[in-house]
């Protein structure tokens, strides 16, 4: 028995080596009791190993000076690009995501909608001519259709006291059903996203959280029904001052 419970995040730490040994022998102990857990650590670990056996060559070669994020973005396919960065994220970042996973607590699965928040703003923020699914000259139409999707009423902020305006946005997958994203973009045309859904499991917590990987830094929070994620790549500060301006325009 464990003096504490274990969590999903304490979980992957376990897996990839990043729990403190005192923790690491308690999970081992835990997962002995529990045949269920430790099939999905399994799995979980194996996964891991095929990633690292396909990609690892591939990363290990040298990067053509040609290539750069913005024209691969433009000449890839939106499947095929998402893929990439996620296995770009889930290479080049998972121990860093999982040790601040661990050391504050937060619950997997508010982890793991900010992390699709981050992967959805990297595949379609460079975007040139096909940034958003519909604009924002057609505000209203984005507004129904989404809403319509996710089942909810949706509202989009303006932002324009903070220096952004709407661009426009789409509807994506998520783990738990669609999500809205909506694309905002300052005089500089750098973008921020705001990422939307619906059925957040833990709607009693309503603080702001942050993370940050590769240079894309995240506030996300639930608020009722709703889970938002703000992402973009700004200084923290910059980005909680936006973070801010959203939530005081859908609390009125």
């Amino acid at each position: 028995m464990t003096a504490t419970p274990v969590t999903e995040a304490e979980l992957h730490a376990y897996i990839d080596g990043l729990l403190p040994a005192e923790r690491r022998a308690e999970v081992d102990a835990y997962l002995a009791a529990h045949p269920e857990d430790a099939q999905r650590a399994r799995t979980w670990q194996e996964q891991n190993q095929a990633l690292h056996a396909w990609f690892d060559p591939v990363l290990a070669e040298p990067l053509p000076a040609r290539v750069r994020r913005p024209a691969l973005s433009r000449r890839m396919p939106p499947v095929l690009r998402y893929a990439a960065v996620a296995a770009w994220f889930a290479l080049g970042g998972v121990a860093g995501w999982y040790v601040h996973a661990y050391n504050s607590a937060k619950s997997a699965d508010s982890i793991a909608f900010a992390r699709e928040a981050m992967i959805a703003h990297v595949v379609y923020s460079p975007e040139v001519r096909h940034p958003v699914e519909v604009g924002a000259d057609q505000e209203a139409h984005l507004v129904a259709w989404l809403s319509k999707r996710l089942g909810a009423s949706l509202k989009v902020p303006h932002l324009q006291g903070v220096g952004y305006q709407l661009v426009g946005g789409r509807l994506l997958p998520g783990n738990q059903g669609p999500v809205a994203q909506f694309m905002f973009q300052d005089g500089n045309g750098r973008r921020l996203t705001l990422y939307v859904r619906r059925g957040a499991r833990d709607s009693s917590e309503t603080a702001f959280r942050f993370a940050q990987e590769r240079g894309v830094g995240v506030f996300y929070w639930l608020d009722g029904k709703f889970g938002y994620a703000l992402s973009g790549e700004i200084d923290k500060a910059a980005l909680l001052r936006v973070a801010e301006a959203v939530y005081q325009q859908l609390n009125p």
